[in-house]
């Protein structure tokens, strides 16, 4: 491959581009294999790049050692407040916050949501928040829940502050964790660039060259520009807007309309239809299996939906909903045909899209809706999800080569931090709907599976698809910017027990490494 001002000039046989061309620089990578940069095509950068300022909740067996990372973290923190816990407002005393992020509790052995009990306990005087792995629940502890002005009768649109006789246990869910939200005290600048830098390392070292930020605010836009002009910057970034009221004075008003400009996209608006399965926010058709009690969530309104998607289409934006359970997904289906008509290139996707009826998945197709799906979900859920939602509905779960064969081809991301950022993770569950551990034999619902060129596409050329970035990356060819990934391993052809944990051996953006192995 010859690379000239970053693009994709020529390639074929090396004698014969040696013969045509002659290198001012050479790279040679050996016996190892080059693909088109990986791209992420749903994730949570900027919340990543947080995460590992706060306490690491990931993989925990039990609430008890929840509990004992959270205490370990503030020790470790003692007089940094940059590291995890926030400073109270300027002028006012100090009020720091103790954060941590990923616990579930489908990983302990009881299974079961926990109280502020222990929390108030060991942290009387700090507030605390502990999201789960998903972030659509959320632990805290009295002192959290006073300053959040959270009482037993509090009313919350979306969103569940659990009562228990007239008790408030501390669990929120979905909407509910934003009052807690909005009470802590906002980052420093030194301390969100440096969550930005931290983020961008982790990427490249995973052979990312492009993410697809889900919900960004107008001063993350902001911070991710300064960084980029700065130079400090090179990931490029696709950005799906918080659909709030500064967005849309921004980027919806009269002229204006998707901006790119360098690594930076701007292109869509995106909402939350539902919760999440794993804490059974996600908003079913039919009660859940082991909670007959709820169907989960509605976080989003229809006549909130419209209005998005009615400056969305004025202005040349993207409609990105956040919808797994079935009754979210019909929901927003049902709005996107008030304005979507066949054969259309609007390109508007639904998020994960984890249950879907089966009288809706030809409405992808039909409308040319994108569904933006995470084969790892199907694979770290699999122990857990027939529970949610009994015999007869696990057939709606992750359909997902239905779903590609709606349109012919869909993005496949890894919602990180949810996940792991390895791209390649994705890639093997797609092609194996294995785990990690090579489980289960067969593959979880192997009638899923996807084809290694398909899951290799997924992750490349047409999660630029969804993006509408297809033309400058996604493949190496001709004219298209030298984005690439080396691995150690051949996607195409090596065993399945290869495909696990391939190294990345080296990552380059326009033709410049960005990361190389040591």
């Amino acid at each position: 491959m010859v690379v000239n001002d970053g693009r994709v000039v020529a390639l074929g046989n090396l004698e014969q581009l040696l013969n045509d061309f002659s290198p001012l620089h050479r790279l040679d990578f050996g016996d190892a294999f080059v693909f088109p940069g990986f791209f992420d095509p749903h994730c949570h950068f900027l919340d990543y790049g947080y995460l590992l300022q706060e306490a690491n909740l990931y993989g925990a067996r039990s609430w008890e050692e929840t509990v004992e990372r959270l205490v370990a973290h503030k020790q470790r923190s003692s007089g940094n407040l940059h590291v995890g816990m926030f400073q109270g407002a300027a002028g006012g005393s100090p009020r720091p916050w103790l954060v941590g992020r990923g616990w579930d509790q489908n990983l302990w052995q009881s299974r079961e949501f926990p109280d502020r009990t222990l929390l108030d306990r060991v942290f009387p005087d700090t507030p605390v928040i502990a999201r789960r792995v998903d972030s659509h629940a959320a632990m805290v502890n009295g002192k959290a829940l006073e300053l959040a002005g959270i009482g037993p009768h509090t009313h919350i649109d979306g969103g569940v502050a659990v009562v228990r006789d007239g008790w408030l246990t501390g669990l929120l869910l979905d909407n509910a964790i934003s009052l807690v939200a909005q009470a802590m005290p906002a980052r420093s600048e030194e301390e969100k660039r440096a969550a930005v830098a931290e983020a961008q390392k982790a990427c490249f070292a995973a052979g990312l060259t492009s993410v697809s930020n889900a919900g960004t605010r107008a001063k993350d836009v902001r911070l991710i520009r300064a960084m980029q002009d700065e130079g400090t910057m090179g990931l490029r970034i696709y950005v799906m807007l918080e659909a709030d009221e500064e967005n849309f004075a921004l980027f919806a008003k009269e002229g204006q309309g998707p901006v790119a400009e360098g690594g930076l996209n701007i292109r869509a608006f995106k909402l939350y239809a539902d919760g999440a399965l794993g804490s059974r926010g996600a908003y079913l058709l039919e009660p859940y299996a082991d909670d007959p009690t709820t169907c989960g969530l509605q976080t989003l309104q229809k006549d909130d939906l419209r209005r998005v998607c009615m400056l969305a289409k004025a202005h040349g934006f993207q409609v990105n909903v956040h919808a797994i359970g079935d009754a979210a997904v019909r929901m927003v289906l049902d709005v996107y045909e008030e304005f979507l008509v066949p054969c259309n290139d609007l390109r508007w996707r639904i998020e994960h899209a984890q249950i879907v009826h089966p009288d809706d998945i030809p409405r992808f197709g039909r409308l040319g809706i994108v569904p933006s799906i995470q084969t790892t979900h199907a694979t770290s859920d699999m122990k857990w999800v027939p529970q949610r939602l009994g015999a007869v509905r696990m057939s709606r779960a992750y359909p997902h080569r239905a779903l590609l064969d709606q349109n012919g081809w869909l993005p496949n991301g890894s919602d990180f931090p949810i996940e792991p950022i390895e791209p390649t993770r994705g890639f093997h569950s797609a092609v194996t709907r294995k785990n990690d551990n090579g489980e289960p034999d067969g593959g979880f619902q192997s009638e899923n599976c996807f084809s290694r060129e398909e899951a290799l596409k997924a992750m490349t050329l047409w999660a630029a698809r969804a993006n509408f970035e297809e033309i400058e990356r996604g493949s190496l060819s001709v004219g298209k910017l030298a984005d690439f990934t080396v691995l150690d391993t051949d996607l195409m052809s090596a065993p399945e027990e290869k495909l696990r944990r391939p190294t990345v051996l080296a990552t380059a953006l326009a033709g410049n490494l960005v990361y190389e192995a040591h």
